[in-house]
């Protein structure tokens, strides 16, 4: 049984997130049906992040174990000609057997995209279009209130059970792509809960937009640890999972 570590990019847009679903499409999933199409073998794929529905992703990082035996080169040609067009494995080489891409982690790196004016329809599935007036100070301060170790209770899907929601985010940064338009949210931390980024991004949106009376709200909100409030949710197509980046290869 052999080990290969991925680094995989896909267009979220039209799979129901990473993780394999009964009839629903996957990214994993359909990792999973071209390596049987193309191998007749069976594999076990380990995914670093479930991204959700409509998520991107440009360095998702895998952990696949098969017994195919097959040079790393010839098996990321073969595989990636038998994926669909929106899913791309950029890199695959063979790893020790504990290599687990949950494990380790020094820290994860996510952009949101957003528009302020009406984007191209040929980049317009990469980004959210927000057609508010925006105050780019108020909004850098809001986006900034996040930055450190919080319980983010609060700022995560409803659905996500997990005992402990204290995170840490290190760094968030916003910048403007001339080339395209567009504003880039980037957002680093070791490991987010679900729906925290697009929750931290609605919600900074929402408070730029309605003005710095509105921005004690992000503290009451947060001291509720309860994410049934009204601040919105940010949609799937903005997010991007650029890069995971490890301690060790452990």
């Amino acid at each position: 049984m052999k080990s290969y570590k991925l680094t995989i990019a896909y267009d979220g847009s039209h799979y129901s997130g990473w993780q394999t679903q009964d009839h629903k499409p996957s990214v994993a999933g359909a990792l999973n049906k071209a390596f049987s199409n193309v191998f007749k073998h069976e594999m076990r794929i380990l995914g670093a992040s479930r991204t959700d529905a409509g998520v991107h992703a440009l360095g998702q990082v895998a952990r696949i174990k098969t017994d195919l035996i097959i040079a790393a080169d010839r098996l990321k040609w073969a595989w990636n000609n038998a994926l669909p067009g929106d899913i791309t494995i950029r890199s695959l080489e063979e790893v020790a057997d504990t290599f687990n891409p949950f494990c380790n982690v020094e820290t994860k790196i996510y952009h949101y995209h957003f528009f302020v004016e009406r984007p191209l329809p040929f980049i317009q599935r990469y980004g959210y279009f927000y057609p508010y007036k925006i105050d780019f100070d108020l909004l850098k301060k809001a986006l900034n209130f996040f930055v450190g170790t919080h319980d983010f209770a609060s700022f995560r899907n409803s659905e996500d059970t997990r005992e402990n929601t204290i995170r840490t985010i290190d760094a968030i940064s916003l910048e403007y792509l001339p080339r395209y338009k567009a504003y880039r949210i980037t957002v680093i931390g070791q490991k987010f809960l679900r729906h925290m980024i697009r929750r931290i991004v609605g919600a900074s949106l929402h408070i730029a937009t309605k003005g710095i009376s509105t921005f004690p709200l992000l503290q009451k909100v947060m001291d509720a640890r309860n994410p049934a409030h009204t601040l919105p949710n940010a949609p799937a197509q903005g997010l991007m999972l650029y890069k995971i980046m490890y301690k060790t290869m452990l």
